[in-house]
């Protein structure tokens, strides 16, 4: 199975919460998995509901330049949670789909 990579593109809830279940469901067929924050996104991370979706394999990452102008710490997130960028984001895509939301 190829993995999927979404990328949650604005602060809307209802679209992290499909995002996660989606990455979720991905990942427990199997497939990897990636959730990407972009920009504004990244406010939602305190408190969503993520600990299924990161026992399960997904990966989470943070937009880094997000963070900075939201002031948020990512060592303040769930140490599960990896920061970065979209051009590391995009180099480790490999053959994922690549979707956002």
């Amino acid at each position: 199975m190829r993995g999927l990579t979404l990328i949650v593109l604005t602060a809307d809830r209802e679209r992290l919460d499909a995002a996660i279940a989606i990455a979720s469901a991905a990942a427990a067929l199997g497939g990897r998995a990636r959730l990407y924050l972009h920009d504004r996104a990244v406010t939602l991370l305190p408190g969503a509901p993520l600990d299924d979706a990161l026992a399960l394999g997904v990966e989470v990452i943070a937009c880094q330049s997000g963070l900075a102008a939201a002031g948020l710490a990512l060592d303040t997130l769930d140490p599960r949670i990896a920061g970065g960028g979209l051009v590391s984001l995009l180099a480790g895509a490999d053959d994922d789909r690549i979707t956002t939301v």
